[in-house]
């Protein structure tokens, strides 16, 4: 790509690490509703300052990047929700993303960390950010329980997020590698079949129960597993209806909570956390591979069979 050139109020950044969502395979695929060809892909970013041209930040200043473009003229962003904006885009998406080696990113979507802050933690942040702001909307607190539905990296965020805050965790995740991963972070990982589960549901050990695995067979459990008043919280997304039970949300006097990426407050906590070491992000398994191998780097990504994480370096 040839060097980007800086408008008024961007800064150019030498991308360290890009991490791959799974938003970014329709993208690949050319199926995405939005993004366009040719386009570079990726919205989990962190990298250095190399160029500013207000000097709001020097040279050397390791970032991470907000993704998020709000319009600020919708009702959401009216109401001071940017995040949920009607016509909302994201770098990566709908404008040029960070799968290369320098970028040009709008100086207030910049957010650094301390010196010394490992990139390979520091691409985490966006996707924190959205752990962050799913245990905010929980109102999940210290004492409580949650249960978490998926293991893959937002909900291993999540569980990490929820007993920073003094919450109990257990998460429910099929598959092998990913539940080892869990458990290496100190957090209990059962099987969907497994006892534990049985008396989850039998007994409302959660306060909260996080959907973090966006799957048919999943959904119909989520009333089951929330005791009375208890919170539902929607983090993945799901591709298409699934049945709910009405009905015992009704009689159990439950709560069905969105979650829709993040706010800048949300983003600001996640820097905090990986900047202050105060979570374990060191410690989640990461499969690295260079930019001129991005497609092997997607193939990992899409068979769910190895880390936990895959990132491209630029």
């Amino acid at each position: 790509m040839p060097r980007p050139a800086l408008a008024a109020h961007e800064v150019l950044v030498r991308i360290a690490y890009t991490g791959i969502c799974g938003s970014d395979f329709p993208i690949v695929d050319g199926i995405h509703p939005r993004a366009t060809l040719p386009l570079v892909p990726g919205h989990e970013m962190a990298g250095i300052v190399e160029e500013s041209g207000d000097g709001e930040l020097p040279s050397g200043t390791v970032v991470a990047v907000n993704p998020l473009l709000s319009c600020g003229g919708c009702g959401a962003c009216a109401r001071g929700l940017p995040h949920i904006c009607r016509n909302l885009r994201l770098l990566g998406i709908d404008a040029p993303g960070s799968m290369a080696e320098l970028m040009a990113v709008p100086s207030a979507s910049l957010f650094p960390l301390p010196a010394g802050t490992p990139l390979k933690e520091a691409v985490l942040a966006e996707p924190l950010a959205v752990a962050v702001h799913a245990i905010r909307r929980s109102r999940l607190v210290s004492g409580e329980s949650a249960l978490i539905f998926g293991a893959g990296p937002i909900g291993l965020l999540i569980g990490l997020v929820a007993r920073h805050i003094g919450a109990s965790v257990t998460l429910v995740e099929p598959n092998d590698r990913r539940r080892e991963a869990v458990e290496a972070l100190g957090m209990p990982a059962i099987t969907p079949n497994a006892a534990p589960v049985a008396r989850a549901l039998r007994d409302d050990v959660a306060d909260v129960v996080f959907d973090c695995a966006g799957h048919r067979t999943v959904t119909p459990l989520l009333t089951e597993a929330t005791p009375v008043r208890g919170r539902i919280v929607i983090v993945a997304v799901h591709h298409g209806p699934s049945e709910v039970d009405l009905r015992e949300l009704a009689f159990a006097e439950q709560e069905i909570i969105g979650v829709r990426v993040y706010e800048r407050r949300d983003f600001s906590e996640s820097v905090r956390l990986i900047g202050a070491g105060l979570l374990p992000v060191g410690a989640v398994p990461i499969s690295e591979y260079p930019l001129e191998s991005a497609m092997d780097a997607f193939s990992e990504a899409r068979s769910g069979s190895g880390a936990v994480k895959v990132v491209i370096r630029s």
